[in-house]
């Protein structure tokens, strides 16, 4: 019975850390395209 009980926790566990790790990357991925343009629109209106 624990052992069930420690693997199901585990298993929760690495369900949360995986989804927080999707979270931050796609946070980053967001972050990332809105400073690329940016730049482009700042490089596009210097003459």
């Amino acid at each position: 019975m624990a052992d069930n009980y420690l693997e199901k926790k585990y298993s929760a566990y690495l369900e949360r850390k995986a989804a927080a790790e999707k979270a931050r990357k796609a946070a980053w991925r967001k972050r990332m395209d809105a400073y690329r343009k940016k730049l482009a629109e700042e490089s596009g209106n210097k003459p």
